[in-house]
């Protein structure tokens, strides 16, 4: 018992090092970009098997590589903010040298196996953890109000790097469309956290956007990036008729969502967290139909 009790603190100590929440988020984002570029080039699904066995291990160690480097690097800001003063990095559970060896380990073998399925999108890897630990982690995060926009290229990387892994190119406005919009959904799914976790944020000294300018210009901002994002539903357009009005209703549905529940509701923490929420599933849903959509064409429709 003692064993296994054993265990399940190590998995526990390493689950919370890697960021698995995180991983797991970002797995359903990088399936719609694999499977949408299997139907969009007609591929069968069978003859890349190993492709995507190795698309996945990748994207997986990459992005918890990217997450155990984010994590060490935080230790100090991470110990003041009642959200993360648990992580195994701060309480000593995960020592430095052990957690640096362990990202320096997934970095390289994931981007290895990614690059086993194309040299595009090993390269693709490398850039979306270089951007998350380089100029968002390092530089950005404590620097500057634009923090979420730099974070958002490497957030936005998975579709593009489970394209990459199956087609070896990127020249294509499907791919385009998966980064834009996953992009865009970062701003106002973060500022929604921000502001829930205004006061941990202000402790730690990290500029967010509504800890700098306030929640008045985090709500402006935020519906900018809501019709921003309402408008990419069009980019769907050339692809599928059923994916761009998915996208429209989602799209809309926040910024409607924002704006009366920003009315309605004078509590600012209350409005960010029908924001949050919606923002998981607005991911959900529309990633999911994407797959949903690239699978039935595979196997029904050609």
């Amino acid at each position: 018992m003692d064993t296994g009790i054993q265990k399940q603190k190590t998995s526990a100590i390493l689950g919370q090092t890697v960021k698995t929440g995180i991983i797991k988020s970002n797995l359903v984002p990088m399936f719609a970009g694999l499977t949408l570029a299997l139907y969009t080039y007609d591929i069968n699904p069978a003859d890349k098997m190993l492709d995507i066995l190795l698309a996945l291990i990748g994207t997986i160690l990459v992005i918890g590589s990217a997450g155990t480097f984010n994590n060490l690097y935080d230790r100090d800001i991470d110990a003041i903010m009642e959200r993360t003063k648990s992580r195994p990095t701060v309480t000593g559970e995960m020592n430095a040298k052990a957690a640096l060896w362990l990202a320096i380990l997934m970095a390289v073998i994931g981007i290895v196996a990614l690059a086993f399925t194309t040299p595009l999108a090993g390269l693709l890897g490398f850039l979306g953890l270089f951007f998350y630990v380089v100029p968002y982690t390092m530089w950005t995060k404590r620097r500057t109000i634009y923090n979420t926009e730099v974070g958002s290229i490497s957030g936005a990387m998975p579709p593009v790097i489970g394209w990459a892994a199956m087609v070896g190119s990127i020249a294509h406005p499907a791919v385009a469309a998966l980064f834009i919009i996953q992009v865009i959904w970062q701003m106002p799914h973060f500022y929604a956290i921000a502001i829930r976790r205004h006061d941990e944020y202000k402790a730690a000294k990290i500029p967010m956007l509504p800890v700098v300018k306030g929640v008045q210009r985090t709500y402006t901002q935020t519906n900018v990036y809501l019709v921003l994002l309402s408008l990419t539903s069009f980019l769907f357009l050339p692809l599928s008729l059923g994916l761009t009005l998915v996208a429209l209703l989602m799209n809309v549905g926040w910024l409607v969502l924002s704006i009366y529940g920003y009315k309605k509701n004078k509590d600012s923490e209350q409005w960010a967290k029908l924001l949050f929420i919606y923002s998981l599933i607005h991911m959900t849903i529309l990633f999911s139909t994407v797959i949903v959509y690239s699978l039935v064409g595979i196997y029904f429709l050609k």
